[in-house]
């Protein structure tokens, strides 16, 4: 197993781009997974990389060890995923990733449950509210709020989920509470920014169907966390799920602002490669975050 489990280490290096993450990935230390890669290129008698001192770069022969390697590397995981399904025992790394919100509040919590009912499965969180690709990021289950997107991934919707735009009163005592969505446009907008960003527009539900605001704002974040922060501070408006400003609601820190023309909502889902589908683990935690959060997920409607 040792070479198996050095072209496993190889794959997440080319991956990720550098023998730190790659080993960091796997839950090997820089030394250990540096070991990995010299006695793989030791038996295969050829350089996988070129190295310097600032950059890690993938040779030809490592490009073309590397196509065949991540097939070989996928067989053996399907294989594993087959065997579990069969023997009933889950096991392995599940790689899930999740915006921050929905991560810190929803997710996380539920984790070590699983890890305990489900002792041979690793589960890897990785929290982000920048866009993720699962194949490319080698993620089994990847957690969204949004519409279900055009893809070829199987998708999962565990919810719908109302949002609210929030401000604090101060903040609406000194500059105005907006009476109609137009009035938004003289507002300090906080806006969840990053390329391809769902919220360069606010989307708005009116009597006369979705509103589409081109809303505008003097500073943006691509964490979800920082713009309530910046709310719950008097920094302007913000657009928000409605489960993650809850309490700053009820304690009237946060006051919903237009509240007959809320955003669009959106959808909790979930995605995961179609490859997955005879991996238990991907199933299991799928199954265990639906029933685990089925309150929360039911107040969201």
């Amino acid at each position: 197993m040792p070479y198996v489990e050095s072209i496993k280490v190889f794959c997440r290096v080319v991956e990720l781009g550098s023998i730190t993450s790659g080993g960091r990935d796997l839950r090997l230390t820089p030394a250990v997974a540096s070991n990995r890669i010299k006695e793989l290129e030791k038996r295969l008698g050829a350089r996988l990389f070129d190295r310097t001192t600032r950059k890690l770069r993938t040779t030809e022969a490592g490009k073309l060890f590397y196509d065949h390697a991540r097939k070989v590397i996928d067989t053996l995981d399907d294989a594993e995923a087959a065997l579990a399904g069969f023997s009933g025992q889950p096991r392995g790394a599940l790689r899930v990733s999740a915006p921050l919100g929905v991560g810190q509040r929803l997710l996380a919590p539920l984790v070590p449950t699983f890890a305990a009912a489900h002792p041979d499965v690793q589960v890897q969180l990785r929290l982000s509210d920048r866009k993720v690709d699962l194949l490319e990021d080698r993620l089994d289950i990847g957690f969204m709020l949004g519409n279900p997107p055009d893809s070829n991934f199987k998708q999962r919707k565990l919810a719908d989920c109302p949002r609210a735009l929030v401000a604090t009163p101060e903040y609406l005592v000194k500059y105005g509470t907006p009476k109609t969505p137009q009035e938004l446009m003289q507002h300090n907008c906080l806006l969840l920014r990053y390329p391809h960003s769902p919220e360069y527009f606010w989307t708005l539900g009116t009597a006369d169907g979705p509103l589409k605001l081109n809303v505008m704002g003097r500073f943006d974040a691509d964490s979800s966390d920082i713009l309530t922060d910046w709310a719950l501070a008097g920094h302007g408006i913000a657009n928000k799920p409605r489960f993650e400003v809850a309490a700053h609601l009820a304690s009237g820190a946060l006051v919903e602002v237009l509240p007959e023309t809320p955003p669009m909502p959106t959808s909790f889902l979930c995605l995961y490669p179609h490859r997955k589908l005879q991996d238990p683990k991907v199933r299991l935690f799928i199954d265990h975050v639906a029933e685990a959060l089925k309150p929360q997920l039911k107040a969201m409607t």
